[in-house]
């Protein structure tokens, strides 16, 4: 399985200070900046667009920002966000037309494509475009809202994907977003995840690095156990 991947989720971050915060958390060890994209259409919330992506870029932030579409519909945010300096892309199928155009046009704008499955999405969203895409996001809580709890149902998707990935010889990630905790990241590595998205789990503790350490420490036990197997 690929190296583990951390993302704390910037929707749980202060905005007033939202520079500092990303250089925080950075620092204390986090890999990869997500970003939580809500329209208040296809999900029940407004957030963060392009230009918030671009000010970070502006700021100096270089590690890969993680970019979560919830909008319908997807294609212009995508063109938007590839601009703006995203890394990876990712979208909900029911949010797209086309969904081999949308991983097509994400790819073309020299970004990474995700597909993101919600709790009762079925996986054979999977079966013609798994190839084509460089992650799959699970969904470990309905999208729309931060600091809703983990779906302990989400496992057993997980393994699935992760099963097909391997099956397929692909070096696919396989992210989740939702819940994710020191209490529970390493049940969640173990069932094949390999890149977390925590939002409050992170933001909201008194120390980003001592957080993001317990995290690696679970992580390390779960690659330790997987070895061992």
């Amino acid at each position: 399985m690929a190296d583990f991947l951390i993302a704390p989720s910037i929707l749980s971050a202060d905005f007033a200070r939202l520079g500092e915060e990303v250089d925080n958390v950075l620092a204390a060890g986090a890999d990869v900046v997500h970003f939580d994209v809500m329209d208040n259409h296809y999900v029940p919330n407004l957030t963060v667009g392009p230009l918030v992506c671009e000010a970070l870029r502006k700021h100096g932030v270089t590690a890969p920002i993680d970019v979560h579409l919830m909008v319908k519909p997807v294609d212009r945010l995508v063109v938007d966000f590839a601009a703006a300096g995203a890394s990876y892309i990712s979208f909900h199928p029911e949010a797209s037309e086309h969904v081999d155009r949308t991983i097509a046009l994400i790819r073309e704008h020299g970004c990474r494509p995700g597909l993101v499955l919600n709790p009762a999405t079925p996986l054979n969203y999977l079966d013609h475009t798994l190839g084509k895409l460089d992650l799959v996001l699970v969904m470990s809580v309905n999208p729309g809202f931060g600091g809703q709890a983990f779906i302990p149902e989400s496992l057993e998707k997980v393994r699935a994907i992760r099963e097909r990935i391997t099956a397929a010889g692909l070096q696919t990630r396989v992210e989740v977003d939702g819940g994710i905790k020191v209490a529970n990241i390493r049940d969640v590595a173990t069932a094949g995840a390999d890149m977390f998205v925590a939002g409050s789990a992170i933001f909201g503790s008194g120390d980003y690095a001592a957080t993001i350490a317990a995290m690696r420490k679970e992580l390390a036990a779960a690659a330790g156990g997987a070895a061992a197997a």
